[in-house]
């Protein structure tokens, strides 16, 4: 027999479906369409766990949108454990998709994932939106149910039951913009932090989430050591320094202390830090993510609403060819990357002014032509950079007129003319 126990959904308006156990002899069961594991199109071989999930929804498409569900930002708070997937499936008015197929096309996707023992969905009604149920009037606005408690940072409030969806506590955020890295050591952080920076001068209003909890550096850069306060409602209000609203577990850690936690863990804690912090109106929240392309940096796309991304790299050949693995993840993702950024192109000598090409140079730019994408610009390696992260006054508030702030300020008027851009044709992503 299938167990056909349901869980609470905690996006509010559901109607879940009951989760099953693959019959390892073939047999049919509850639920269950009769299928083999070969007959699936996924590999379990290739990749983590969590894009073995997201590959198999992301071969389901909306007949009606003519997108996969991932694309369209369907798939809400995935988590695996122990063999067991669970995750929602939000449905606008304006989908297409037929509850009984999907629930066959997901039970032959699934039973090609050997390590998987049970899978468990719940499908939500977008805010405001009725669905049609066969057979059955329409799908009403349910009382919000008591979401499963998240992982809390040392020193967070408590989590609040019953709270809204994040997607409408986060309204007042106009573009989430993620930066990330296929590696460590490309300087990502110190980007962010200068491309923020140059945003908030250039008459944005930033919000910086050190989404990298295994290093926050951010805080240090920004020479920054005020904890959030608490306010209202129990919400976390953001420490503000040079214009920015920056949250980050550096300011909930003390200094020495180590994250050592997973992906589900990281994803509810990061769900958290939108949820449960009073960001207000923002025009960009940056988003630093984890360097990689691992469980972190995946569990975090998902449980951010990211409108796009730009990826960081050095020009080498090595860090180039892992940076591509970050801009393939943000594809298969369904986000839009606005373009790559190299970082320490170039070396000017300050005292011969003779120019070296200490890493190479030009592999981010030949990156970005391969994939059809922007190459937003060249950041020197410039000592100043360095000085600047270690001193907390990054080159951007320390020599705001200087050749190398005005490369932070042109990457900074590039993103916000295709964001606008993206804006008056329609979604960015």
């Amino acid at each position: 027999m299938v167990d056909t126990a349901v869980r609470p959904s905690n996006l509010g308006d559901h109607r879940d479906r009951p989760y099953y156990n693959p019959p390892e002899d073939g047999r049919s069961g509850a639920g269950v369409r009769v299928g083999s594991k070969a007959g699936g199109k996924v590999s379990s071989k290739a990749g983590s766990k969590t894009m073995q999930v997201l590959d198999a929804l992301r071969s389901i498409e909306d007949p009606k949108l003519g997108k996969d569900m991932v694309a369209l930002g369907m798939v809400k708070n995935l988590s695996i454990r122990d063999g067991s997937v669970k995750f929602d499936l939000l449905l606008g008015e304006e989908s297409g998709i037929d509850e009984d197929e999907l629930e066959r096309q997901l039970d032959e996707q699934f039973r090609a994932i050997p390590w998987i023992k049970e899978v468990q969905f719940g499908l939500i009604a977008a805010a405001g939106a009725a669905r049609a149920e066969p057979g059955a009037g329409t799908l009403t606005e349910a009382p919000p149910q008591q979401a499963e408690a998240a992982p809390q940072p040392p020193g967070a409030p408590p989590q609040q039951a019953g709270s809204a969806p994040r997607e409408k506590l986060l309204e007042s955020v106009k573009y989430f913009v993620a930066v990330g890295s296929g590696k460590g050591g490309v300087g990502k952080s110190t980007v962010s932090v200068n491309l923020a920076l140059a945003m908030a001068k250039e008459g944005a209003k930033i919000g910086v989430l050190d989404a990298d909890v295994y290093g926050p550096s951010v805080p240090l850069m920004l020479g920054l050591e005020d904890q959030p306060l608490i306010g209202d409602g129990d919400k976390l209000i953001p420490p503000q320094i040079h214009g920015l609203k920056v949250m980050s577990m550096g300011l909930l850690l003390k200094s020495e202390q180590a994250v050592v936690w997973r992906g589900p863990m990281i994803h509810g804690v990061i769900q958290q830090f939108l949820s449960d912090v009073e960001w207000g109106e923002l025009d960009y929240l940056i988003v630093d993510l984890p360097p990689g392309t691992g469980d972190a940096p995946l569990s975090l796309i998902q449980a951010l609403p990211l409108t796009a991304a730009v990826v960081v790299s050095t020009p080498q050949k090595v860090a180039a060819s892992v940076a591509q693995k970050a801009m393939s993840m943000f594809s298969r993702m369904g986000l839009r990357t606005l373009g790559v950024i190299e970082n320490m192109s170039y070396f000017n000598c300050p005292h011969c002014g003779e120019q070296s090409d200490v890493f190479d140079r030009g592999g981010g730019r030949k990156l970005a032509e391969d994939h059809g994408v922007p190459f937003l610009g060249e950041i020197p390696l410039d000592m100043r950079m360095r000085q600047g992260a270690d001193a907390g006054e990054p080159v951007v508030l320390q020599f705001p007129d200087s050749d190398l702030a005005g490369v932070f300020y042109e990457i900074a008027r590039e993103i916000a003319r295709q964001m606008e851009q993206a804006t008056n044709v329609g979604s960015p992503a």
